[in-house]
């Protein structure tokens, strides 16, 4: 998610001499050097230098993290986490008292583009503020705010659900060849299809059970495909994962 928002960045047009990395592993910096000719600094270094401070890490590595840079983060900056879980007023205890917090779950299609991301605003963020963050991660896709009481849904919903898609694309594609197309020609038909039924949500504006509906004719094939979904209970399977991944959102904060 890192190397999405930076390359995102650059394709929107920020000046590459207005951006710092940091990167663990020496040759994965000198990739993204080479890649983006970005500068890489350590932690404590780019937390002094930067104006606004994007944290990209892992939830249980948060804390090490937050206790590094804490003496580096002046008045004034601006830190935006992109940690499932972590919630801001976990990122205000560990930072300098009265330091403006944001909080973002985003997802992978910001990798071409068409990202969702959910930002809230912490106790001593300010419009300014969420607008700077919600500008930075309007380069990879859209971006709407929740209050945070939500972040874990959105995690849930949003953050996870490109993994749902790609599940369900999966076991399209194996259907396909199970019945005796060849995985190529059943890959393009299922992405496809994909492509075109979001599009028609989005573009419509109708509801996807009018639509669903539409598909539907008494007595076919789609209606007999649905009632067999319906016989082994995908719908509420899809909501009861759903809720599993919002309990464990929630889990990460404590741990």
């Amino acid at each position: 998610m890192g190397e999405t928002l930076l390359s995102g960045l650059l394709r929107s047009g920020h000046p590459v001499d207005g951006l710092v990395i940091t990167e663990r592993r020496a040759d994965r910096a000198a990739e993204l050097t080479d890649k983006y000719g970005v500068r890489v600094l350590d932690n404590a270094e780019a937390a002094a230098l930067a104006d606004t401070l994007l944290l990209v890490v892992k939830p249980q590595d948060m804390g090490a993290l937050l206790a590094e840079i804490h003496d580096h983060v002046a008045e004034g900056n601006l830190v935006v986490s992109l940690a499932a879980g972590i919630t801001t007023s976990y990122l205000e205890s560990r930072l300098p008292q009265g330091r403006p917090v944001v909080r973002v779950m985003p997802n992978t299609p910001a990798l071409v583009d068409q990202g969702m991301a959910a930002v809230s605003a912490g106790a001593h963020c300010d419009t300014a503020h969420l607008a700077e963050a919600q500008a930075l991660l309007a380069a990879t896709g859209r971006v709407v705010e929740v209050p945070e009481k939500l972040q874990d849904a959105v995690t849930a919903i949003s953050g996870s659900g490109p993994a749902y898609i790609f599940y369900v694309v999966e076991a399209m594609i194996e259907a396909g060849v199970v019945l005796g197309m060849p995985r190529t020609t059943a890959t393009e038909l299922v992405v496809q299809t994909l492509f075109g039924a979001a599009t028609m949500i989005k573009e419509t504006g109708q509801h996807p059970t009018v639509l669903r509906e539409q598909v539907t004719s008494p007595g076919g094939t789609t209606a007999a495909a649905l009632r067999t979904l319906d016989d082994h209970k995908v719908r509420a399977a899809f909501i009861t994962a759903m809720e599993a991944a919002a309990r464990r959102s929630a889990e990460l904060a404590g741990e």
